[in-house]
């Protein structure tokens, strides 16, 4: 339970950076509001979460050759959910689009692997009496 806590944790705050470092990167083209990022980057973990599974089995059905960009579909899928729902957040254009889906992958990786490093430490590998 608390393994599954400490990761959902990991999983928000990866999400969170991912979203903050590419508002940096594009600018003007993706933009929030405070608000608007704090309620983003909740919704995006949330449907990212839900969607994954749901992605991955439909995938395995009916288009195999998906399976290797299951992560990218459902980022895009996350991300165009939450901007919808989300009003303090805007994405102009569709190269924008593509490349907001690109980098929140790439850098919720990054900060998760980074961040489960630092925040989790290794368990004992025996038992204590």
């Amino acid at each position: 339970m608390v393994r599954t806590l400490i990761s959902a944790g990991i999983y928000v705050l990866a999400n969170a950076v991912a979203l903050f470092v590419t508002s940096l990167v594009l600018g003007e083209s993706f933009t929030f509001t405070i608000k608007g990022f704090l309620v983003a980057t909740l919704i995006l973990s949330a449907v990212e979460a839900l969607a994954g599974p749901l992605i991955v089995r439909m995938s395995e059905r009916k288009l195999p050759a998906l399976n290797g960009g299951v992560a990218l579909v459902t980022t895009f899928v996350g991300l165009w959910v939450t901007a919808v729902i989300v009003g303090g957040m805007q994405v102009h254009g569709l190269s924008t689009w593509l490349m907001a889906t690109v980098l929140i992958w790439a850098l919720a990786l990054i900060a998760s692997l980074v961040l489960t490093g630092v925040l989790v430490k290794k368990a004992p590998d025996k038992p204590r009496p």
